[in-house]
């Protein structure tokens, strides 16, 4: 990945040679403390350029997904982007096209074990190693009362929101297992953290991924693999169809944009390879 091959150092120089010495280096040796503008130069220093990295987005077609397959394609990454809809896979894909940022489309069912399997490969063979996977797929219900729910309803959820996420991490695990490096980005919900009103199959499959990911972490941490959960509030999307009442236009007002998510994926993305956000809230500021 990124700045950690022979002649750089990974920890207060990232993106440095190796024996330089970085400005925010010189500045703590002059005894000044890490506050405004230095405590912005230490993040800067800390990110790392995801150029040529190869990146699976799972939910591509719209939203949060959409948002981040557009952000990492402008950053360099070299992007697979896949959902089930293929018309707007190919939509993104001519878009960023137009822009000078070409990438790669693989229409696949997140809920079906065999094609994620066949996502990975395809990915790899067009493209070579997977450096980095969001899972940004999901769906409720408004059928989401337990008066209503019904075990369909339930097995869907729980297969698109939380299977999918391990039918994805399954596939990609061994060979990142066997480079020793690899992130996955999962998003999931606040709701996954905090009980709502967003029923109990949308917060059972949310919290699920956050024992997912956490589970992944640990037990691979040692192969240098990472992995985050972000935990969006309300964000004005295509999932709001699902809800039961419409909210007003006051309160989508309010609303996070998908950009917004997108923005906090791409900086857990370029964070180095020595630095991992397990777990990641983000809400509206008025909400």
């Amino acid at each position: 990945m990124g700045g950690t091959g022979p002649g750089w150092v990974s920890y207060g120089a990232v993106g440095r040679a190796a024996g330089s010495v970085s400005p925010v280096a010189k500045i703590a040796r002059r005894g000044f403390r890490p506050q405004g503008w230095i405590r912005r130069a230490i993040v800067k220093e800390m990110s790392v350029t995801i150029r040529d990295q190869v990146a699976v987005v799972v939910g591509a077609s719209s939203g949060i997904g959409r948002e981040t397959a557009v952000l990492l394609a402008r950053e360099g990454a070299r992007v697979m982007a896949s959902a089930r809809r293929e018309h707007r896979l190919k939509e993104l894909k001519d878009s960023l096209a137009a822009e000078g940022h070409p990438i790669e489309i693989f229409p696949a069912d997140a809920s079906q074990p065999a094609a994620m399997v066949e996502l990975t490969n395809e990915t790899r063979k067009r493209m070579g190693e997977i450096d980095i996977v969001v899972y940004a797929t999901g769906i409720n219900t408004p059928d989401r009362a337990l008066t209503r729910l019904t075990t369909p309803i339930w097995d869907e959820m729980i297969n698109i929101n939380l299977n999918g996420a391990f039918y994805i991490t399954e596939a990609v695990l061994p060979a990142m297992r066997q480079r020793r490096s690899g992130h996955l980005i999962y998003v999931s919900s606040i709701s996954g953290q905090a009980p709502d009103v967003s029923g109990a199959a949308y917060q059972a499959s949310k919290r699920g991924m956050l024992g997912l990911a956490h589970a992944v972490r640990m037990e691979e941490r040692e192969n240098g693999i990472r992995t985050c959960v972000v935990c969006p509030g309300l964000v004005d999307s295509e999932l709001l169809r699902y809800r039961p009442a419409k909210p007003t236009p006051e309160l989508l007002a309010k609303a996070l944009q998908p950009a917004d998510v997108a923005e906090v994926i791409l900086a857990v993305a370029k964070l180095p390879p020595h630095a991992c956000v397990p777990e990641l809230a983000v809400v509206p500021t008025r909400i």
